[in-house]
């Protein structure tokens, strides 16, 4: 054993269990480790000493194109996501469910779908907050449905070359360390299928008896402020001549609709089966989050005409919340006399007054010390207002950006377009991607700063510095010695071979990160085919499997620890339920795949 290999399999244990053992992110132990890589001496290079690395082996793997076409998928995601598209989605697909087994079925279903042609990560941020807030109008807890959104989010990733990141990864490391045709939009399909219909059937059938109820943080901290906010369904709103119950208004999480302003009349106690009309004004009280949901419900749009009056286009916009100050100049003037858009350049939507509900019209309310109005504005609000002596208080309300329901129908165009061309063949998934992303901003379905903030950088990070530890493993040697002793195991059959294959991703998977474990683990899979003489591709796509199928922990897989906190869970839930699901998807993968794509 050399000096190399030694420092690299010292580095890449100690990597793995500060990971497992300690809180520190990812990204940020990933990168010192390729430093270590990189500065610790091992070699004398021109009477210099040398790590193991030089800059552009451990550094290439950022230029690799599976994690750029990651980091533009984002960017893709975000305006969908800004246009209402994905909210469209799920109202359409999760539906009411009668029971418990009937609501998992409806979460894995549309989960599953998306995940297949969009990537996993940004599926299931998107789809917490809509899974939560269903779950309570369902009287669910959140910790039933949880786990089976992450865990079908994995299921539909495993399906499509573009499904998960792990996938575009693997793919980008064929293309560059291997002679093996660049890897099909559905190559994986034949595979991760099978799989996830085992695993859909296990999640249905086993899954309502290992899932534990439990409290969710969000639920622990429910915010006790009620706001008073009036809605105006316009003219032809898709909600009109619908019933209360067929707009998906009855039973809203934290917010309830106390009235309905018809003309002169006024419809109190309204009932499931009360039909709304064009120009219904809507009074709902509720708290913050779900007076922030409402803003985004399409075929809704706030009764105060102040909105459409500010300066901002309405897509630039943000929710803030201030609290009245006694030195603010119109106090106990109404919203109206005070001239409050003129003045300070945002329309009030709503107002919370100690607990209590506040009656009239928001221009005619009298304004008092102490009341909360959420109001809309442009991004420089809060930077205007927060040292003012009018206001005790200015916070941004984050994400509330109203969503552009008209443009929802180009967002979905542009996804169907680039999915279309991958599948077909036309463009790379790289090339799809960016031109997908470029019409994202070019057509306003999300603006250039929204594109630049929607890429998480933390997770292209972890996936750069793991291709570069990588790199060390192969150029130390220490994946040569690794694959012989696999390879001495498996007792020279390829099938066992690349069951060891599959185990060691999965369990590295499971420590780290899905990306740095297919890194890890890809040049140690290619030495050990090389050297039993066999097809590479039943390893690719093993390794694609057990880089993404990783239940049994929070931190084998992003989706599990987003899921995490909302689901109020412990490591022994994703224990209990996972550990199973891991065996499944081990079995069904190491079973099928000689058979698809032959030694």
């Amino acid at each position: 054993m050399t000096v190399e290999i030694i420092v690299v399999l010292s580095v890449l244990a100690l990597t793995l269990l500060t990971l497992a053992l300690s809180r520190v992110p990812a990204d940020v132990l990933l990168m010192a480790a390729l430093t270590a890589l990189l500065a610790i001496p091992v070699r004398f290079v021109d009477g210099w000493p040398a790590g193991v690395l030089t800059a552009k082996q451990a550094l290439g793997g950022f230029a690799n194109p599976g994690l750029v076409t990651v980091g533009i998928l984002f960017i893709v995601v975000r305006g969908l996501r800004e246009t209402g598209g994905v909210d469209f989605i799920a109202q359409r697909m999760l539906g009411r469910p009668a029971n418990l087994r009937s609501a998992i079925a409806h979460v894995l279903g549309p989960v599953w779908a998306m995940s297949v042609f969009l990537n996993n990560t940004p599926v299931v941020a998107m789809m917490i907050p809509a899974i939560n807030d269903w779950a309570r109008k369902l009287k669910f807890a959140p910790s039933k449905l949880m786990i089976p959104l992450s865990y079908a989010a994995i299921l539909g990733g495993t399906c499509s070359l573009i499904g998960t990141s792990t996938n575009l990864v693997v793919a980008g490391l064929v293309i560059s360390h291997t002679d093996l045709p660049a890897l099909g939009m559905f190559d994986i399909t034949w595979i991760g299928l099978p799989a996830a219909l085992a695993g859909i059937a296990f999640l249905l059938f086993v899954g309502p008896k290992l899932l534990p109820t439990r409290q969710s943080a969000m639920q622990v901290l429910a915010d006790p402020r009620q706001y008073t906010l009036e809605m105006l369904v316009p003219l032809g709103s898709a909600l009109a001549n619908k019933t209360v119950e067929e707009a998906g208004l009855r039973n809203l999480p934290g917010c309830f609709l106390i009235e309905i302003e018809r003309g002169d009349e006024a419809i109190a106690a309204v009932g499931p089966s009360q039909v709304l009309h064009e120009n219904d004004r809507l009074v709902f009280a509720g708290v913050v989050e779900a007076i922030k949901e409402l803003q985004n419900l399409r075929g809704l749009l706030p009764a105060t005409d102040q909105v459409f009056k500010l300066d901002a286009p309405r897509h630039h916009r943000r929710l803030y919340e201030a609290v009245v100050s006694p030195a603010c100049p119109i106090v106990d003037m109404t919203i109206r006399d005070g001239r409050f858009r003129s003045r300070y350049g945002g329309a009030v939507l709503a107002i919370a007054r100690h607990g209590e509900r506040v009656r009239g019209k928001i221009g005619d309310i009298i304004l008092k010390p102490g009341d909360v109005l959420l109001l809309e504005s442009d991004p420089g609000f809060g930077d205007r207002y927060r040292d003012s002596r009018d206001f005790l208080l200015v916070s941004l309300i984050h994400d509330s950006t109203p969503r552009r329901h008209e443009r929802a129908w180009i967002a979905m165009a542009i996804l169907g377009v680039m999915i279309a061309l991958v599948t077909v063949g036309v463009f790379s998934m790289l090339t799809a991607a960016l031109l997908a992303a470029g019409a994202m901003v070019a057509l306003r379905c999300c603006t250039i700063g929204e594109a630049r903030q929607s890429v998480d950088w933390s997770v292209l990070i972890v996936i750069g510095a793991a291709f570069g530890i990588g790199e060390a493993l192969d150029q130390s040697g220490a994946a040569k010695m690794i694959a012989d002793n696999v390879i001495t195991l498996a007792g020279g059959h390829p099938w066992l071979a690349l069951l060891a294959v599959y185990v060691v991703t999965s369990f590295f998977t499971e420590i780290i990160t899905n990306n740095a474990a297919v890194a890890l683990v890809f040049p140690i899979a290619l030495v050990t085919a090389n050297q039993m003489d066999v097809n590479f591709m039943p390893f690719v796509i093993a390794i694609m499997m057990a880089g993404s199928a990783s239940f049994a922990t929070p931190l084998g897989y992003q989706t599990n620890l987003m899921v995490y906190g909302p689901g109020g869970y412990t490591v022994k839930d994703f224990l209990r339920i996972g550990l199973p699901m891991n065996f499944i998807m081990g079995a069904v993968t190491v079973a099928l795949t000689p058979l698809v794509f032959p030694f």
